[in-house]
Formats: structure tokens, C-alpha cells, sequence
């Protein structure tokens, strides 16, 4: 998972085989993809010890966002992603479920096509990752913007239009949480990902 997610991002170079995204090659046409996606990974990446409107400030300036239409872009994303009253409180006394919030509004800076959260809501209680969960679905049915969520927490992907489950680096199933139930013959997500992976258990 880790690695799609380092791959996806232009990170790391495949060893073999090619990557496209939106129709584009990545060894011929990085910059341009790039420029089309918004990248949460799990490690922190806001500066704790400014506010938050700094960082996005700061991140806005590496995504070639300037003046009045960075200044719109930061209340745009803080609306999104319900920050407002947080832009000007250093990063380190936001609760961590608010942290991750001003992480999302720092992706969604450049108006990103894809979303790639890498196991968001980890480290937060359970109400702050339903919270997160839900808020991101309301974002994409309001904006149409599609999201590649990675986690090992299956309430957070019932609601998923598609699910990829990844053993080992290798897809062994996917289709919509409906699809995957039928496949193995499951009531719930629960027990069909125990069923879909038991032959890679330990």
C-alpha cells in the first residue's frame, strides 16, 4: 500500500512496467500530473510550530499560489474542510483530528483532480475518524473530486463506490463493498476480507 502510494506520487520509480495517470505517461509528464493531485501521507507534514494559516501560506507558495488568489484558495480549503476558527492557532494545540483536517486543506490547495489520503485517520479515536470519514464523503459528493483512501479499517471504506484489497503487493480482490460481499459470500466487509484473505494468513 505504502509503496502505491510512493508510486503514485512520483516518488519512487517502478521497477518495471509503466504508470499512467490522467492519461499521462509519469517518466514523460510528471510535473503535469503532479499538479493534479493532493497527497495526505500518514507521517505529519504541517509545521507545529506556526498556524495553520502559515503552513497553507507557506505550502500555497510551493504550489505557485500568490496574493489575493492564495488568500482565497487558504479560506476556500478552511471552509471545505471546516477550519476557520483554527487558521490562526499554532498547529501543535489542534486536537489530532483537526491536525489532519488542516493536512487535507494543505492538499486540497492546488485543486487537486485525485486526493491520496495514506491512512488518514491513524492515531485518531474513533469519533474523529467517523468524523473525518464523513466529512470527506460530503466534500466529494459536493465537488466530484475522487479520492484513493488506503486503510486497514473497514467502516471507514463501506461507503467506497470501489474497493482494491491489496495482499503483499498483489490485488486480490475488488469491486464495490456489495461486489466483494457477494464474492465471498459474506453478510459484512468484516467477513468478507477474513474470507477473501484467509489463504494469506499467517
Amino acid at each position: 500500500k505504502s509503496t502505491l502510494f510512493q508510486i503514485a506520487s512520483g516518488l519512487f520509480a517502478p521497477d518495471s512496467g509503466t504508470v499512467d495517470l490522467f492519461g499521462l505517461n509519469y517518466r514523460a509528464h510528471s510535473a503535469q500530473i503532479l499538479g493534479k493531485l493532493g497527497i495526505v501521507f500518514q507521517a505529519r507534514s504541517l509545521d507545529a510550530d506556526i498556524s495553520v494559516r502559515a503552513n497553507l501560506k507557506f505550502f500555497g507558495g510551493l504550489f505557485g499560489l500568490f496574493g489575493q488568489r492564495l488568500k482565497e484558495r487558504i479560506l476556500t480549503v478552511s471552509e471545505m474542510m471546516d477550519i476557520v476558527p483554527l487558521l490562526d492557532k499554532p498547529v501543535r494545540s489542534l486536537s489530532g483530528g483537526n491536525q489532519r483536517r488542516a493536512e487535507i486543506a494543505r492538499a486540497l490547495l492546488p485543486e487537486p483532480q485525485i486526493l491520496l489520503l495514506d491512512e488518514p485517520t491513524a492515531g485518531l479515536d474513533a469519533t474523529s475518524r467517523r468524523n473525518l470519514v464523513t466529512h470527506i464523503h460530503e466534500i466529494v459528493a459536493r465537488t466530484g473530486l475522487s479520492v484513493l483512501w488506503a486503510t486497514h479499517l473497514l467502516e471507514e471504506v463501506e461507503g467506497a463506490d470501489r474497493i482494491v484489497l491489496l495482499i503483499k503487493g498483489e490485488v486480490k480482490a475488488e469491486g464495490t463493498p456489495a461486489a466483494l460481499m457477494q464474492m465471498a459470500q459474506a453478510t459484512d466487509l468484516t467477513e468478507a476480507y477474513i474470507t477473501l484473505t484467509a489463504a494469506n494468513a499467517p
